[in-house]
This record gives C-alpha cells, sequence and structure tokens, in this order.
C-alpha cells in the first residue's frame, strides 16, 4: 500500500523525531491550526501499519471530546490512506477501540482526573507501545506521568523506545513548566523535545481559518494566533498577566509613618516550601523561604526577620492550618490565619457573604492592589520572580458562571495544575488579612 505523508515542514520535524531512538516525550504546538491532532493520528496509523500486533493509547481529558474531535481526524486519515472499515480495520464502539487486521489496536481513554479515581485505576493494567495525548492542558501531569509508565509492550520486539506525544494551545500548566519555559531557555531535558507549530507553518490550513483567528480578542490571539504562552484567555482568573509583571518595576512610594508586616505560609507537606514575606506597607522588601522545616526552626526564623525588620508580632500573620497551628502557637499575639474561616468583617465592607470563605476573600482583595499597581516586588532572584508569576496566573475564580458563594479554586486543584503548592502567593495573599476593604469584584455571569 503507498502511503502518502502530507505533512508540513513542521509535522516531518516532529514525525522524524517521534521514529528517533532518543525522544520519549514530545510536545507539540503552541497555536490553533498548526496541525496538532492531523500529526498525531498519522503517527498512531503509521505505527500500527509498521510494527504489527502493537498497542496505542489515543487520550484526552474526556471521552466524548476525544470522540468528537480527535477521533474524526483519525477515521480521515484511514480514509486518506486507502484503509477500509471492516476489511483493514474495524471499530469496536463499546470497548471504545480500533483494531486493524495486522493485529495492531488504538484505544481511546478518558484521562479527565476524577475524585474517584485519583490513580486512573480506570486505565487498568494495559500495556501500550506508544501514546498520543491532545490539548493536554485539560489533562494533569500525574495522568501524563501514568500513560508514561505503561509504554512498555512490544518494545524490544521492535526495538523502539517508549513515545509519548503530547499536543496543545498554550496554557499555563506542567506544559509551561516542564516543556515550554525550558525551551526557552535552552533546559530542556535531552528526552524531552518541543515543536513550536502555529498556522502560519500549516500550509494546508484554510485561510477563512486565519481570518477567523485574527477577529478573536487580545489574549485569545495572542495564545491562539500568535502561540504566546504568557497570556491567558481564562475569565475565572483574577490576576492580569501584564499588572503580575509590573509587581517588579512599580515604584511604590512609601509613606513616612509607615508599618512593617510579615505574612509567612508554612509548609504543610514535604515538598511544598516555608515562605515568609517581609512588607514595608505594600512593597515586599525580603522574602525568606524553608525547605522541610520544623516549627522550632520557623519560629526562630520569624523571630529574627521580625527583629531585623522592627515588625511587632501584631502585625505577623501565620498560616494557622496544619503545621503553621504550632508556629501560632510559639507566637505571641501573632494573627493566626485559617484559610477555610468566615471572611472578615469591616466597616467598609458591606459584601463579605457573598465570599465563601476568608482565603477568597484575601485573594480578591490581592488582585485589586496587584492590578491596580499598588504592590512592588522589586528585589528577588530570577528564580523566585518565576514562582511568584507561576503562582498568581493559576489563580482562578471556581464555578465563574454558577450563582452563589465566591471563592477560589482550591488548593490541591491549583496543585494539580501546576504540578507544586501556590506557597509564594498564599504567603502574599495573607498579607491582605491586614487591610480589607474597597473589594475586587470578581466576574459573575
Amino acid at each position: 500500500m503507498e502511503i502518502n505523508l502530507k505533512l508540513s515542514s513542521k509535522q516531518k520535524e516532529a514525525f522524524n523525531l517521534l521514529r528517533d531512538k532518543k525522544t520519549t516525550e514530545l510536545f507539540y504546538g503552541g497555536g490553533a491550526g498548526g496541525g496538532k491532532s492531523y500529526l498525531g493520528c498519522i503517527w498512531l496509523v503509521f505505527s500500527c501499519l509498521a510494527y504489527p500486533g502493537t498497542r496505542w493509547l489515543m487520550g484526552r481529558a474526556r471521552l466524548k471530546s476525544l470522540k468528537e474531535s480527535t477521533f474524526l481526524s483519525f477515521l480521515e486519515v484511514l480514509k486518506d490512506w486507502g484503509l477500509k472499515k471492516d476489511t483493514d480495520w474495524k471499530y469496536n464502539a463499546m470497548e471504545g477501540s480500533v483494531h486493524f487486521t495486522n493485529g495492531s489496536s488504538v484505544y481511546l481513554k478518558d484521562l479527565f482526573l476524577y475524585p474517584t479515581d485519583p490513580e486512573f485505576d480506570s486505565l487498568g493494567s494495559t500495556e501500550y507501545t506508544g501514546a498520543f495525548m491532545d490539548e493536554v492542558s485539560e489533562i494533569t501531569e500525574k495522568a501524563k506521568m501514568i500513560v508514561m509508565s505503561r509504554l512498555r509492550f512490544k518494545l524490544d520486539e521492535y526495538d523502539l523506545v517508549p513515545k509519548l506525544l503530547m499536543a496543545s494551545n498554550p496554557a499555563k500548566n506542567w506544559a509551561y513548566k516542564s516543556f515550554w519555559r525550558p525551551w526557552t531557555e535552552g533546559k530542556l531535558e535531552s528526552y524531552r523535545e518541543f515543536i513550536p507549530a502555529l498556522v502560519g507553518d500549516n500550509p494546508f490550513m484554510s485561510k477563512y481559518y486565519v481570518e477567523n483567528l485574527n477577529k478573536l480578542d487580545k489574549n485569545s490571539k495572542e495564545r491562539l494566533l500568535f502561540g504566546n504562552w504568557n497570556y491567558d484567555d481564562d475569565p475565572s482568573k483574577i490576576f492580569n498577566y501584564d499588572k503580575i509583571l509590573d509587581l517588579f518595576t512599580n515604584n511604590i512610594t512609601i509613606p513616612t509613618r509607615s508599618q512593617n508586616y510579615i505574612s509567612c505560609d508554612v509548609a504543610r507537606y514535604g515538598a511544598d516550601l516555608t515562605v515568609a514575606i517581609v512588607w514595608r506597607e505594600w512593597n515586599i522588601q525580603k522574602i525568606v523561604t524553608m525547605k522541610k522545616s520544623s516549627v522550632p526552626e520557623v519560629v526562630e526564623l520569624l523571630n529574627s526577620l521580625a527583629k531585623t525588620h522592627s515588625v511587632p508580632h501584631s502585625n505577623i500573620v501565620i498560616d494557622e492550618d496544619g503545621v503553621g497551628g504550632g508556629v501560632v502557637d510559639f507566637m505571641d499575639n501573632c494573627k493566626g490565619f485559617v484559610n477555610n474561616s468566615s471572611p472578615k468583617e469591616t466597616e467598609f465592607s458591606k459584601k463579605i457573604h457573598n465570599y465563601r470563605n476568608l482565603k477568597s476573600q484575601c485573594y480578591f482583595k490581592l488582585a485589586e492592589l496587584v492590578n491596580g499597581g499598588h504592590i512592588a516586588c522589586c528585589d528577588v532572584s530570577i528564580d523566585v520572580k518565576k514562582l511568584i508569576i507561576e503562582d498568581l496566573e493559576q489563580i482562578a475564580q471556581k464555578n465563574i458562571d454558577k450563582d452563589g458563594k465566591i471563592e477560589i479554586l482550591g488548593k490541591d486543584e491549583m496543585k494539580l495544575k501546576l504540578g507544586r503548592s501556590t506557597d509564594f502567593s498564599d504567603a502574599m495573599m495573607m498579607r491582605c488579612y491586614f487591610e480589607l476593604q474597597g473589594f475586587y469584584e470578581p466576574h459573575i455571569a
């Protein structure tokens, strides 16, 4: 059978990497119209035909979306290559799989992280030869890691290496941290590759598709047309990206009669950081981090910072949940911050009952101050700057399209998206405990 691989130059580059002996994780995309799904489907069909008896996975966050989008492209590839249904291949709708006459198969999988199946037991114990995950902006890093662990079926028989192809438009999740940013810095691991592909790289795309992309709003155009990973069109996000960047260049006048504060997020788990921030009014003077710190160590740190920067204990706020409760016990007259406690009532606020909890209330206050250019953080390392930006970009309003109490996504939900806890933004948020007035208005549909 003669096969015509109708590929763009970027797709050819990716296709070659999918057949080498070095690359095990390939991320392709970064814009709409770059031919992401088509590349994945061509690779799966080609691999099934080239390696009889092999088993491949095609996944997306929701099986329904997979069948209504990526799988349709897969069927188009079969048709273009002259492969006949029920002759060259068969589709098992109940099982969600395609079986070729040479014994190879492709399984369609739902990769959403359901609370009832945190370990993805629904995937069973099946081993695969390779996998294509489409729209990974909707998929957690844990799902990706579990899929990768299953790639070992008949690899030795055909002298292959595990191959995971991922495709997506720009998103501020684990893919940003693991692929895009290391690629821009020239620090991508040797077993990983990133190929940016935009609509302009796809000579087969209709001109009308490009015209429609040009009509999008600014954020959407930056992401989908220009492949800008630093823009996000998610309306639930409460921090403006440009204003987050302004944090590190803002020049905020400090009043003559100003006060110093310390806000501290104490690590709950071994991988989390304890983050202590020293403030002079709304200017961040110093940020100190500690790994796997004990209660006495955190107490010693806070007492030292308080003495050095003349911060009274009544101007210190500490996360009281978990380990932080022990720290609060040893810091006389400090403020304990309980995330899920009731919103703080002040004489200036008439809307506190709209908020689910104190943490949500403080985050919206922080968003008001950041978006208004009222906070400065000008003396931090490049690494800390990156972490602050990542943290603030993940903060989003939960159930934005529903009525009810206003709240942000929970810590665990944001950790799944980011791959770590939002320790820095949580420490910044707690500073707002001392000043809750003139609330930022969240978007309510």
